[in-house]
């Protein structure tokens, strides 16, 4: 493969919404899209369900809470495609309200998935971002609310502080946009962080209001974004709208 094709990667994309942003970058993607997962017969029955809809995904096994499998990813990246254009952080883990695991467990596990896996992948991917690079990563809008409920006075706190446990993700966001803007000044690398809504996926459950095409169309927009654009950059991006702190 050149390092001069595109490549587009979907972390957590054999279901859902991951799924429906890889079928979407297929459509609209000018090079290689692949789709990982971390289960590799998921993973090929998601790439032959796309192919039949005549679209050509590629397939990568990566599991985010493991180190050596975003290493062999990154590995992979380089060697066929001399880096990457657009990554697509999607893969995370959610309890559903009725699960009898104990909090602090589900708290722990949640955590491992949602945010050090997150950032372990970026930590990896990142330096291999092309000029004009895309970063998405799907998040919630649960750390925004939080934020809003608490006093003045907390929200000033977390506002000033580097990290609180109900905003890692997008605190992360944040600090990752800044190095990029520091280190790659004059690449245009754009990373935001955006909230899909609420998608019928197995962890938001059937009763939700969007289907997983329409969860994918936020990400997408981002994943996109033109080679030209200023921003959104460190931003967190609803319905294609930059949402306020």
């Amino acid at each position: 493969m050149s390092s001069h094709t595109r490549v587009a990667l979907v972390t957590g994309a054999n279901k859902g919404i991951g799924f429906a942003i890889v079928r979407d970058l297929c459509r609209q993607f000018s090079g290689d899209v692949v789709l990982t997962a971390r289960d590799e017969a998921r993973g090929q029955a998601a790439v032959q369900r796309l192919q039949a809809e005549g679209l050509s995904p590629r397939f990568h096994l990566l599991d985010i809470d493991d180190l050596q499998s975003i290493r062999a990813l990154r590995d992979f990246l380089r060697k066929e495609y001399g880096g990457l254009d657009v990554l697509v952080n999607n893969a995370g883990i959610a309890f559903k309200t009725n699960d009898p695991t104990p909090f602090h467990i589900q708290a722990e596990v949640t955590m491992k998935t949602n945010f050090f896996g997150t950032r372990d992948v970026c930590t990896e991917l990142l330096p291999l971002m092309k000029p004009q690079g895309r970063v998405v990563n799907v998040s919630s809008i649960v750390s925004l609310r939080s934020l809003k409920n608490c006093s003045p006075g907390l929200q000033q706190k977390f506002r000033s502080e580097t990290i609180t446990e109900e905003e890692l993700v997008e605190l992360m966001n944040r600090i990752h946009a800044r190095k990029l803007s520091e280190q790659r000044r004059g690449d245009k690398i754009l990373l935001n962080a955006c909230c899909p809504g609420w998608v019928r996926t197995d962890m938001a459950g059937p009763r939700a209001t969007k289907s997983p095409e329409e969860g994918a169309e936020t990400p997408v927009y981002l994943a996109l974004l033109p080679s030209d654009a200023e921003g959104p950059h460190g931003e967190f991006v609803m319905e294609k709208k930059v949402e306020q702190w």
